[in-house]
């Protein structure tokens, strides 16, 4: 066996020590609600925003670093073939209410959670690998075992997961009603983690206040007690102008600095006692996704996409002249002052190694686009300024993105603007986040939709996309089969390259997988946000970095005095 021994040191405490750090709050602001506060089932950001905040996973990633270290098992033992992984859990970890942590934790996340096919979740995508679950084994009360089917290159950062409480929701997987555990009507009290915050208030449409654990294990370098805030309060604002404005007014600590804003705020820095941070291309990601799913509403008989629009969204063509009508310049230079970046890849240029630089690039050329569609047989037969595909229909289809996001919003106006110079007529609605998340995971009814993914550094993590039955595979997700030979052969691609634990030949599989996907266009791409943001000049040990952001290291923050 070879074994990997990595242990925070651990020194007896009072729970209730304080420190000069300890205390104050922190004020941040969202532009959506929560959906609900349970992490299995979160599809968007504006849930695991909180989620991971209050709960944790076996391991986690430095965001300096980069690295890959312990956080709720101590140290790990690897079999020399590299399927059989033994985990020795923190003996010093307490649920919020008192409960020990230990291995059933674990256990019953991964089997009656994250494997339990009455319960939609995007985890089981990535513990999923040619169709092989993994098996999980208690060998003691702070011993995991997990056997893996194949090798597993991603494994320990894929441990990142959350684990949730056995004693708190066993009772409700098996009463069917763990699908409606901690929604947004949640009393905060039953919300149990181990995470250095918890819930303390959720007040629909003005705030979300997360209070300090003062169970949580982890301790500072000098044996405080961690976290050092009192308090999280996220404000619930309109959009980004409204918290711009909040922002001027003092009432936040942080502002996520669009383009547009970076000559308002920069001059007003030393004045303003802030300090704006600029880390490089973020790692998320805008594009436009049509809809091109075959099935049918189950209640009413009725296809999710009506076959002309189906027809226009799965002709390559069709795809290929949207590309080309992206001015992504002008973007660029209008709606982010210069400070954004050209996307063409699935990944950022921020996630370093297994970023393709190389792929499709599609040119913003309007004449070119044209001569794509009238190649398709999309062409104005009667001279009404609307193109018409080969069998009359006109070209018409709604165009949504969510409200509360102005840059996404411009950019919808902005490639309206040329889609209708080629004769589309495209109607576009702004749509509430959480309710668009509906339309796209769970209703099938929209046409296209302009949204974007978080990103991260391994590809592996986004399988729940890419994967043809998978969760979030937007354009036909949960295929039962792949229904394109691309389609097939990126599914090939990350079954095979998740078990191939060579680095290079990884890179391989993966620049091919983004290739493909410039290829064959399920996804547009437009533009990468350059990632600025400004924090008031109040905190202490803060060291923002491109993958964790400002506050990624926030049990570690404190208010300086």
């Amino acid at each position: 066996m070879v074994v990997f021994l990595l242990i925070y040191p651990i020194k007896a405490i009072s729970a209730n020590e304080v420190s000069s750090k300890h205390g104050g709050a922190i004020v941040l602001a969202v532009t959506s609600e929560p959906r609900s506060f349970n992490p299995i089932l979160a599809k968007e950001t504006s849930t695991t925003s909180i989620t991971g905040i209050i709960f944790e996973g076996l391991t986690k990633t430095n965001a300096a670093t980069l690295n890959v270290e312990p956080n709720l098992a101590k140290s790990w033992k690897i079999s020399n073939n590299g399927l059989v992984w033994d985990f020795y859990l923190r003996q010093d970890v307490f649920w919020s209410d008192r409960k020990k942590f230990s291995a059933d934790d674990v256990i019953f996340t991964f089997n009656e959670l994250i494997y339990n096919d009455n319960i939609p979740n995007s985890s089981r995508d990535i513990f999923t690998v040619d169709g092989k679950k993994f098996k999980l084994e208690k060998i003691d009360d702070f011993t995991v075992r997990f056997i893996l089917p194949v090798r597993f290159a991603p494994f320990l950062r894929s441990l990142q997961q959350e684990i949730l409480p056995k004693h708190i929701l066993e009772d409700k997987v098996k009463g069917g009603r763990f699908n409606f555990a901690w929604g947004t009507d949640a009393k905060p009290q039953d919300i149990v983690g181990t995470g250095p915050f918890l819930l303390d208030k959720y007040l629909p449409g003005e705030r979300i206040v997360l209070k300090r654990n003062s169970l949580y294990w982890k301790r500072s370098k000098d044996n405080q007690q961690l976290p050092y805030l009192e308090k999280i309060i996220f404000l619930i604002v309109q959009n980004q102008d409204t918290a711009l404005l909040k922002f001027q007014e003092g009432e936040l600590d942080y502002y996520g600095l669009r383009g547009i804003d970076y000559p308002l705020l920069k001059p007003l820095e030393k004045k303003g006692n802030f300090t704006i941070f600029e880390v490089g291309p973020d790692f998320g990601s805008n594009f436009i996704v049509f809809n091109q799913n075959s099935g049918f509403n189950p209640k009413t008989g009725r296809p999710f996409v009506e076959p002309k629009k189906l027809y226009w969204f799965r002709n390559l063509k069709f795809r290929q002249a949207i590309a080309h009508s992206i001015d992504k310049k002008r973007i660029i230079d209008i709606l982010m002052n210069g400070l954004g970046f050209s996307q063409d890849s699935s990944m950022s240029p921020s996630s370093g190694f297994f970023y393709n630089p190389n792929v499709i690039k599609y040119d913003y050329d309007l004449k070119k686009a044209k001569k794509i569609l009238q190649e398709a047989g999309f062409v104005d037969k009667n001279n009404d300024g609307i193109i018409e595909d080969d069998s009359g229909n006109k070209i018409e289809f709604n165009l949504y993105t969510n409200s509360g996001d102005a840059t996404r919003t411009q950019i919808a106006a902005i490639i309206r603007r040329d889609l209708e110079s080629l004769g589309m007529k495209v109607n576009f609605l702004s749509l509430e986040f959480n309710y668009l998340v509906g339309k796209l995971a769970s209703t099938y009814d929209w046409d296209a939709v302009i949204i974007g993914l978080t990103g991260g550094l391994e590809p592996h993590f986004g399988k729940n996309v890419w994967a043809s039955n998978g969760q979030l595979h937007m354009w036909h997700p949960k295929q039962k089969s792949p229904i394109t030979d691309w389609e097939k052969r990126i599914d090939e691609i990350f079954n095979t390259a998740v078990q191939e634990l060579n680095e290079e030949k990884r890179k391989i599989l993966y620049d091919e997988w983004q290739l493909i996907v410039s290829l064959k266009l399920p996804l547009i791409y437009t533009v990468l946000a350059a990632d600025i943001f400004a924090v008031r000049n109040k905190f202490g040990n803060l060291n923002p970095t491109p993958y964790g952001g400002a506050f990624h290291n926030l049990e570690e923050i404190y208010i300086k005095k």
